[in-house]
């Protein structure tokens, strides 16, 4: 039997939802936050089905067709999709036992989630009267028995299976569904209490409350409903019509992606067992189409927005000005002298902002040029940008309209930037721009300055309070020169690659990073055989390029020092005989999401220092633009290590990724607890109050 090398991806990414499930069960985590983290293991789990499971299920199918033909396929989909199906069923049973955990938890703080079987006479006529003023408009019920194809379901929905019977026969019954309009009134309505109680009642209950109201027509004695919810392949197809644009292929693609196979059918284990039958049949579901039992209460993903009921307010800490920016007029004055660096959400993303917005207003400012690939609803990034195209600037944004999920947000952000005078970029045929970057030109006595950013995520000032991230304010000249030749090719992608391949600075992908990575790894690989002193520290979202787990085991059995913290996907066996130095490798999950990329590679002591928007994966080393930036400044590089090693001496929110998945918490040594993210915050604020000279 040959000895499994690699951890498989899927299997790994559910051993990563298993950690935000046990922040969920961690009883010291305050009582709301468990809460969210159910709700974001909700919303992962949903992203899982319908973009790794669906391309399992599209591999399944390949797969026969292959067959078919006599052709030879040596991976085994199916095999991987009943390892998911176990893993999740497994999950589903720890989700319900905690949630159950928590109600009780609930009730010692006088928190009620009432159902409609338990309502006080003064909350029923409150739950009527709330249907008839807010939902009843709303609620289209579908008597599904009578249509002759069963309609779209809608794949965020959640939907109420209802049985209508009547007492004296039992033949006498109907089906009927109902979509629960949680989008359009919200899923959490508070009723009138007790002083000193919160009694919260979930939409789908308002509507179970006032059915024999809503089909009074039919004059049924009895009902039952139960919830459901169908998740979808969210695969976009985008054709080779040559007719079309590409904005109009995407649009045609979030059509078809409406019409997506099912990939999972999720319902209440109570369900009428004739009703879960027939909807099965007209779904064209089987026993290997992930049908999974559960409790009263889906689509979690709503509680990540629970009620603020609670009597302990745990509120975040704020995130601060950095130092170098405090008392100063102006943030463009700032980076013109010396970089900055912002570790995002304890820094303020406001500085970014401010940094678009004095761009927008100056007069010597000539040109905007950005890269955005997720951006906030309300997005103060864009009223910067539209602000300084109404000033004269030239402003360039390149919108990803491929960044999943956020296709439909970014096809309307393309509306609004080009009707006022903005120039938008679309991106590259099979390329995303998953770079984030951005550069400022100033003409003053007739010289140009440029200056502006590289950051490791987003243009979003909503998750910049919750996702850990790098972002340097720069106006180094070799960088911004790579930064020209970036924009200078996303503008000019038709006439090839060229502009990408003279970066000289920046690691860029798909061009250079792979062999400029390759050698750094090498140069460890061959300073540990000479004895000499060799590391390799590495932090990331996700690691599953084979190449490079292959060139880390290569470093591990040279006698090369690795450390790795690695937030999501884990591909890497890192427990073999082989090795000279195990390494060490952890996952932090915790109150804010892990999502800055950081390399450190020893080099001779001479280290080299890099952020990045780029995971370890071919998707984002092949098929992405993406850009490393080497950190130059020394104290900025000391700040940013010391950040590292904080994170690498958590033993209170870090697990070890060790080759079983069994995702065990770092063990406590004798020293003092360290929980990373509140000793970053720490570590930063001090410098706040002392700020280095």
């Amino acid at each position: 039997m040959v000895k499994k090398q690699f951890i498989q991806r899927d299997i790994s990414w559910l051993s990563f939802n298993a950690r935000v499930l046990q922040e969920a069960n961690d009883p010291k985590v305050p009582l709301k936050e468990r809460i969210r983290f159910l709700g974001i293991f909700s919303n992962n789990s949903d992203e899982f089905f319908r973009v790794r499971v669906a391309t399992l299920k599209r591999m399944v199918e390949f797969a026969e067709k292959r067959k078919r033909a006599n052709m030879h396929m040596e991976e085994k989909p199916q095999a991987i999709l009943d390892q998911i199906q176990m893993i999740v069923l497994q999950q589903q049973n720890e989700f319900n036992r905690i949630w159950n955990g928590i109600l009780k938890e609930l009730k010692k703080e006088k928190i009620f989630l009432v159902d409609e079987n338990h309502l006080t006479k003064d909350q029923q006529l409150f739950v009527k009267n709330f249907f008839d003023e807010q939902v009843r408009g709303n609620v289209i019920p579908l008597m599904i028995e009578s249509l002759p194809q069963l309609p779209y379901l809608r794949d965020k929905s959640i939907f109420l299976g209802v049985v209508m019977r009547k007492k004296k026969s039992a033949y006498q019954q109907k089906y009927a569904l109902i979509e629960v309009p949680a989008k359009a009134i919200g899923r959490f309505i508070i009723l009138p209490s007790k002083a000193g109680e919160q009694h919260i009642m979930l939409l789908e209950d308002v509507i179970r409350f006032n059915l024999p109201h809503i089909f009074s027509y039919f004059e049924y004695d009895h009902f039952d409903a139960h919830i459901f919810k169908v998740t979808k392949d969210a695969e976009i197809d985008i054709d080779n019509d040559l007719s079309t644009t590409f904005v109009e292929k995407i649009e045609k693609g979030l059509k078809n992606r409406r019409k997506g196979k099912p990939v999972r059918f999720v319902y209440d284990k109570e369900m009428d067992a004739g009703l879960l039958e027939y909807l099965i049949r007209r779904l064209n579901l089987n026993r290997k189409s992930n049908i999974i039992p559960g409790g009263r209460i889906h689509n979690f993903r709503h509680f990540m927005d629970f009620p603020d009921v609670f009597s302990d307010k745990s509120l975040r800490n704020t995130s601060f000005l950095h130092p170098a920016l405090a008392g100063a007029s102006r943030v463009t004055d700032i980076i013109n002298k010396h970089d900055v660096m912002l570790h995002f959400p304890y820094h303020s993303f406001n500085a970014i902002i401010d940094l678009l917005r004095e761009a927008a207003m100056d007069p010597d400012v000539n040109s905007i040029k950005v890269t955005a690939y997720r951006l906030a609803t309300n997005s103060k990034v864009i009223n910067a940008l539209i602000n300084a195209a109404r000033n004269g600037k030239e402003v360039v944004v390149m919108l990803e309209l491929k960044a999943r999920f956020d296709e439909e947000a970014n096809i309307e952000w393309k509306r609004i930037l080009e009707e006022e005078g903005v120039k938008v970029l679309l991106g590259v045929p099979k390329l995303k721009i998953h770079a984030k970057l951005c550069i400022i030109k100033k003409r003053v006595k007739n010289k140009t300055i440029q200056y502006g950013f590289v950051s490791t995520g987003n243009l979003n000032e909503k998750t910049a309070k919750v996702y850990g991230d790098h972002c340097l304010l720069t106006s180094n000249r070799n960088v911004m020169a790579d930064i020209n030749r970036i924009f200078r090719y996303l503008e000019h992608w038709k006439t090839g690659i060229a502009q990408l391949q003279q970066c000289k600075t920046l690691l860029v992908c798909p061009t250079n990073m792979r062999k400029q990575l390759d050698i750094l790894i090498n140069k460890e690989i061959k300073n540990a055989i000479a004895k000499k002193p060799a590391s390799i520290i590495l932090k990331m979202n996700s690691l599953s390029d084979v190449h490079f787990i292959n060139k880390l085991y290569e470093a591990a059995t040279a006698g090369v020092e690795i450390k790795l913290i690695v937030r999501g996907i884990f591909c890497a066996m890192m427990d073999n005989k082989k090795f000279k130095k195990t390494p060490q490798s952890i996952s932090i999950v915790d109150e804010y999401l892990e999502h800055a990329r950081v390399l450190i590679f020893h080099n001779g002591g001479n280290e080299k220092i890099f952020i990045s928007s780029a995971d370890w994966m071919v998707r984002n080393l092949d098929h992405r633009v993406e850009a490393a930036l080497p950190i130059l400044d020394k104290k900025i590089g000391e700040e940013l290590k010391d950040i590292i090693h904080i994170q690498l001496r958590d033993n209170v929110k870090a697990r070890v990724l060790d080759n079983e998945l069994l995702n065990n918490y770092v063990p406590l040594s004798k020293n003092k607890k360290i929980r990373s993210q509140i000793e970053t915050y720490q570590y930063l604020h001090q410098k706040t109050i002392d700020p280095p000279k």
